[in-house]
Formats: structure tokens, C-alpha cells, sequence
């Protein structure tokens, strides 16, 4: 299926000015800088301009098991899904559906993000993040919506997730060759 044509059967569970809105309640300083819609990561590079930070990507994986990953690492990390799940402690890992990605996350694909947290009360999502991405003091991701990007402090990331009552786990996920 093409990420593009993917349609949600319904609004989303939070619209980006409400997640901004709770940045905000929580003390969060953020920019937001608003373009085209972007999908993938060569997209992104093409169009983000003076933007400072780390750039990052989203994974919303499943496992054999069942159990739901949100994989956050920089955009240029390369991501083994047949070795890492063996440094996670998962079963093999594979994407999740998109209709997985919307009921859970409450997001479509392109706009995958660990913002998108918000939307999973029940908290059924494991995030990971990666220890590099965690160097930068100010990361770049997607505020529920890929026409969107939003800037805030790596600590601050962080401090969001578990406000959503996700304590992430943190791991390195460049793998060598001995996996």
C-alpha cells in the first residue's frame, strides 16, 4: 500500500495545535516550522533548510509477540529490524499496520512520531530512543502532522514522554557485524 493513499476513518485523537497546546501546559518551549508534507527521510533532508538540530525518524514496529515499538532514532542511523530485536529483547520485528499506526497512535504514515504518544493512554507502545539522537541538544520531529516540523530540547523529549506515561528506553542501535 502506498503511504500516501492510506485514509483515516476519522479525525485525528489530537490535532498538532492541541499537542503544541500541551507542550506548552507542560512548560515545553518548542518552534514550529510549517511546509509541505514530507514522507520520507530524502524529503525531509531536501526541504528542511536552516532548521537547526538532529533530524530524526520514527519507526512504529510489532513484534512476533504482539507488542508494539516506537523506534526514534537520527535519520541516518541504519536500522537492522533482523538483529535488533535480539538487542531489545523482542520477538523479530516487523512494521505495524497502518490501520495499527491509526488506532494506536492516532496518526497516518509519514507523520509517525514520538509526539504521537499522546494518543496511546492505554500505553501499549515500548519507545526506544536512540543514545546518539540523545546528543543533541535540540531534536526535530513531527507534531502529529508531516506538514509540520517542531523543534524542543532533547531533555524536554523526554520529560513529554513520560508526561504521556511512557518511560522510553534507551539503547544504542547502531549495530556491528557481531549484531
Amino acid at each position: 500500500m502506498d503511504k500516501t493513499a492510506f485514509t483515516p476513518p476519522g479525525p485525528p485523537p489530537t490535532k498538532p495545535d492541541q499537542l503544541l497546546a500541551k507542550l506548552e501546559a507542560l512548560g515545553i518551549p518548542y518552534v514550529n516550522h510549517r511546509h509541505r508534507p514530507l514522507y520520507t527521510v530524502a524529503e525531509s533532508q531536501d526541504l528542511r533548510g536552516e532548521i537547526p538540530g538532529g533530524h530524526c525518524k520514527s519507526l512504529f514496529l510489532e513484534d512476533k509477540r504482539g507488542r508494539l515499538w516506537l523506534l526514534v532514532a537520527q535519520e541516518d542511523t541504519p536500522i537492522r529490524l533482523n538483529r535488533l530485536h535480539a538487542r531489545l529483547g523482542a520477538g523479530r520485528l516487523s512494521f505495524a499496520s497502518f490501520d495499527r499506526l491509526w488506532v494506536v497512535l492516532g496518526v497516518v504514515p509519514g507523520s509517525v512520531t514520538p509526539f504521537a504518544v499522546v494518543n496511546d493512554a492505554a500505553g501499549l507502545v515500548t519507545v526506544v530512543l536512540e543514545r546518539a539522537m540523545l546528543a543533541h541538544d535540540r531534536l526535530n520531529y513531527h507534531p502529529l502532522s508531516n506538514d509540520q516540523t517542531t523543534t524542543i530540547a532533547s531533555a524536554d523529549l523526554i520529560r513529554f514522554l513520560r508526561a504521556c506515561g511512557h518511560e522510553p528506553v534507551v539503547a544504542d542501535l547502531t549495530l556491528d557485524e557481531a549484531g
